[in-house]
């Protein structure tokens, strides 16, 4: 490990230390996540979203604690993708955005000659932008953590 990987390390760790201290958001990294060089945070509020949270305490049984609902989790993985854990079937990616515009070339089925025609056609999709360094990801989380979720009353 060379002295900037050892410097980038303990940055990285300093700032988990503060998101526990400022924040009460804990790490909660299994080994084979550690192993593959992946985060995973659990912050202090629930993982439901802010209409579901609503419906959720307005219809259920006045004995149920907000405090005892699943917790909202956050990984950070060194493919450079940041994601919700919970809340859904699948982990939902939190990357920022943008537009690109992806082309194809192909042929119609049965026209294999020397004279057969080339189509292209162009489509614009959207693609997530990896956040390549390991602690502008866990900044980004903290981010998007304190933009949807640090002003809600639990």
């Amino acid at each position: 490990m060379t002295n900037y990987q050892k410097e980038q390390f303990l940055l990285e760790e300093q700032f988990v230390k503060r998101l526990l201290i400022d924040y009460g958001i804990r790490e909660v990294t299994t080994q084979k996540q550690a192993k593959n060089e992946t985060r995973e945070f659990e912050f202090p509020v629930p993982s439901f979203s802010k209409q579901r949270l609503k419906y959720y305490t307005e219809h259920s049984n006045p004995s149920y604690n907000v405090k005892d609902l699943p917790r909202l989790r956050i990984a950070c993985f060194k493919s450079g993708y940041v994601r919700k854990q919970n809340g859904a079937d699948r982990a939902y990616q939190l990357n920022p955005t943008y537009t690109q515009n992806q082309r194809y070339v192909w042929m119609r089925q049965g026209e294999f000659t020397e004279s057969s025609e080339l189509y292209t056609q162009e489509y614009t999709t959207k693609a997530r932008a990896l956040i390549t360094s390991p602690l502008v990801r866990l900044n980004y989380m903290l981010n998007y953590y304190l933009k949807n979720y640090a002003n809600e009353k639990y």
